[in-house]
């Protein structure tokens, strides 16, 4: 009989299997910390928005817009999109519940996002990212705190091969002046624009300091530096965001031709980067997008918000071979004979609820004793708690540190928590 076909999954959308899960448990739980110590509020938005709301905030001359969105119509035919970042549709949500008149908000938000990318290391279809916005706070203290945070989850993460850097993008109408000059220097090294440079010259120049194509690297270092020619107000509100990084001592690089990828940005961008991942190094990117709620219909308001990449803060961790709890239990109980079976599972759930907080994992479906402590020991438990039949007729339990080399203790079954904690903390 022949076998039905094995169903493939979508190309650069992946699986996110138990191996992996502790990392992504491990970033989402110290995040999740760390926006309730700064105040920052969890908000969940839809997955699918109209497609109108992107090309208006992320603007249709980016990469996204132009080749990466997943759109379809919809049986009311409606042309929707799977969200392929966050800021829209938080904005979005901001602005059709009322949240702004006279307000100000410090929120967050987590999951799936998607772009029709070419798969590769660091680089999905489906991904996800954890981000947090902040709306109505005008002056750049707001913008160092959201990069302290940044920083902040580095060192709550055990992330180290990180670095920051910074720039300011002015005002749109400073902008535009710097486009001109921007435009007039491009425009006079024809023969040295690949083909999407010059798809961009006529719509948003500014991208093409973004260009990782190794042959216009020499024009792009020769172009005019935006901070150059900076709006007195957006210079002013760099120089206080430096002077505040300074005082907290954050190590940074002023990078000015850092110009990010969407054009809803204004004033502040920043992203950190890391030497692990090989091309793909950006890590967390973010920015002000002071006009962007105007634009989409709300009235003016600042703004500003960065993203991180699990997957991507995930594999740093992996590569930089940072430990994270979860990945084994603390304990393993070996259970081996019809009467130790009979008494075990109940046995089990009375240390669970002797231990809080402490992760058990028992043998289920048999096997002898030398094959159970096996996989007691593949498991990476600290501690093994052996349940054989001698041991149920005489109401104990062995217990055995599995990382050293000291013996087996016999113990009552009310007195097994007691010996686990003892030697979880001296394993600790």
């Amino acid at each position: 009989m022949n076998r039905p076909a094995t169903p493939a999954p979508i190309r650069g959308m992946n699986d996110v299997l138990a191996d992996d899960m502790p990392y992504w448990q491990f970033i989402e739980a110290r995040a999740r910390e760390l926006f309730a110590a700064y105040g920052y509020q969890e908000l969940r938005v839809p997955v699918v928005e109209h497609t109108e709301l992107f090309k208006r905030s992320i603007g249709e001359f980016t990469d996204i817009v132009e080749k990466e969105m997943y759109t379809f119509t919809d049986r009311g035919g409606e042309s929707l999109t799977l969200r392929p970042e966050a800021t829209a549709g938080l904005v979005r949500a901001a602005i059709t519940n009322g949240l702004l008149h006279n307000q100000r908000h410090r929120v967050w938000t987590s999951g799936p996002m998607f772009r029709y990318e070419r798969p590769q290391k660091g680089r999905f279809r489906q991904f996800h990212q954890i981000d947090c916005e902040a709306f109505g706070y005008e002056g750049p203290d707001v913008d160092s705190e959201m990069i302290l945070l940044s920083a902040r989850l580095w060192r709550a993460l055990g992330v180290s091969r990180v670095k920051l850097q910074i720039n300011s993008l002015g005002t749109p109408q400073s902008r535009q002046a710097y486009r001109e000059l921007l435009v007039r220097h491009f425009e006079a090294h024809p023969d040295q624009l690949d083909e999407d440079s010059r798809r961009r010259l006529g719509g948003n120049p500014l991208r093409i300091l973004d260009s990782k194509n190794p042959a216009m690297q020499d024009l792009i270092a020769a172009a005019p530096a935006i901070t150059d020619h900076l709006d007195p107000d957006s210079a002013a509100h760099f120089d206080g965001l430096r002077a505040l990084l300074d005082a907290a001592g954050v190590e940074y690089t002023v990078n000015p031709r850092l110009v990010r990828g969407l054009d809803y940005y204004t004033r502040t961008v920043f992203e950190w980067t890391t030497d692990a991942l090989g091309s793909q190094d950006a890590v967390c990117s973010g920015g002000r997008y002071d006009g962007l709620i105007a634009q989409l219909g709300g009235e003016p308001t600042p703004a500003i918000g960065w993203a991180l990449g699990v997957e991507r803060i995930a594999g740093l961790l992996r590569e930089t071979g940072v430990a994270v709890p979860g990945a084994s239990p603390d304990v393993f109980v070996v259970i081996a004979g019809a009467a130790a079976e009979r008494r075990g599972v109940a046995l089990v759930e009375r240390w669970r609820d002797a231990l809080p907080g402490i992760r058990i994992s028992s043998q289920l479906g048999g096997g002898s004793f030398k094959t159970q402590m096996k996989r007691a020991d593949r498991s990476g438990a600290t501690v093994a708690v052996i349940l054989g039949d001698a041991e149920a007729e005489r109401g104990e339990a062995a217990v055995k540190h599995l990382r050293s080399e000291a013996a087996q203790e016999a113990c009552a079954w009310d007195e097994v928590p007691g010996k686990i904690r003892a030697l979880l903390a001296r394993a600790s």
